[in-house]
């Protein structure tokens, strides 16, 4: 059985090696899909399609953000400027602003990605080298590996969360289910008063007054409402020990806790019985809130 993962979390491998020492980052936050973003040193391209490839094995939504940093031994070479883009970008800038560069300006355009890049060839040539790519795509890997275990454990958060969420509703249910068993004396006794009040000679026949508490009455019951909400609680606990992908089905799931809610309120008579309605509709939009954070 899967368990229920959470978006949000972070992970780190790192090592060394006799040309260096090398440190992976992952970190995710919430997404729509599954959106991964690599960030490697000039040479390193493997790396961003063996990443981008084990991603999915790991996670099916979220927004991720992997970083593979290098550290050469003995510093490795200088850091080299590649004066075509550079040249590039300040002919933009004075162009567009019709004036020479100032020093910062041009201190700027020396920190966009690509204009300065830190030990240039010797990272390019170790890029090369199959064995260290090999090696770096596993390590890669294991950080997406730990970076699932945090997102889990995000998961089991949320399930404890949620899950005292649904028993809330599920009280809250219980105790209109009851409130609700008054509701046609409320609208006899009410609609009683009205025509007492309107008719003080009792001219308006009994019969067609009957008529009219009966369908009131019938307007104002709640049973399907109150049956709905407990399949849907059914349901919630379902998906929340299924465990994930279970995000989007629990956000819909709370549009239509939702929607009984509001009938609820609507065809209420009575103070105590809106009130417990409000306040199931509270416990649902904290429901829906935490459900966006699931994958």
């Amino acid at each position: 059985m899967n368990a229920l993962s959470g978006m949000t979390g972070f992970a780190r491998v790192s090592g060394e090696a006799d040309w260096g020492s090398w440190a992976w980052e992952a970190k995710s936050v919430n997404g729509r899909g599954l959106d991964v973003r690599v960030n490697y040193p000039p040479g390193f391209e493997v790396l961003d399609r063996a990443i981008k490839s084990a991603a999915p094995k790991y996670f099916q939504r979220g927004s991720l953000q992997v970083s593979l940093r290098i550290d050469l031994a003995g510093g490795g070479d200088a850091a080299t400027i590649n004066s075509s883009l550079l040249n590039a970008l300040a002919s933009a800038v004075e162009k567009r602003t019709g004036a020479a560069l100032s020093g910062e300006v041009f201190a700027s355009l020396l920190n966009v990605k690509g204009v300065v890049e830190p030990g240039g060839s010797s990272l390019r040539d170790l890029g090369t080298d199959e064995a260290v790519t090999g090696m770096l795509a596993k390590a890669g890997e294991e950080a997406l590996d730990g970076l699932r275990t945090e997102r889990l454990r995000e998961g089991a958060m949320l399930g404890e969360l949620l899950g005292g969420l649904v028993t809330g509703m599920e009280e809250l249910r219980a105790k209109a289910g009851q409130l609700a068993e008054t509701q046609p004396g409320l609208v006899k006794e009410r609609l009683t008063k009205q025509l007492d009040e309107l008719d003080p000679d009792g001219r308006v026949d009994r019969e067609r007054m009957a008529a009219e508490i009966a369908l009131s009455a019938a307007k104002a019951d709640v049973r399907e409402e109150l049956d709905r909400l407990t399949a849907h609680f059914a349901t919630a606990r379902e998906l929340l020990a299924g465990g994930s992908p279970a995000g989007r089905k629990i956000d819909f799931l709370a549009q239509e806790l939702n929607r009984e809610a509001n009938t609820l309120c609507s065809k209420s008579v009575s103070l105590d019985l809106t009130n417990a309605g409000l306040g199931l509709k509270g416990l649902i939009d904290q429901f829906k809130e935490q459900a966006a954070n699931v994958e």
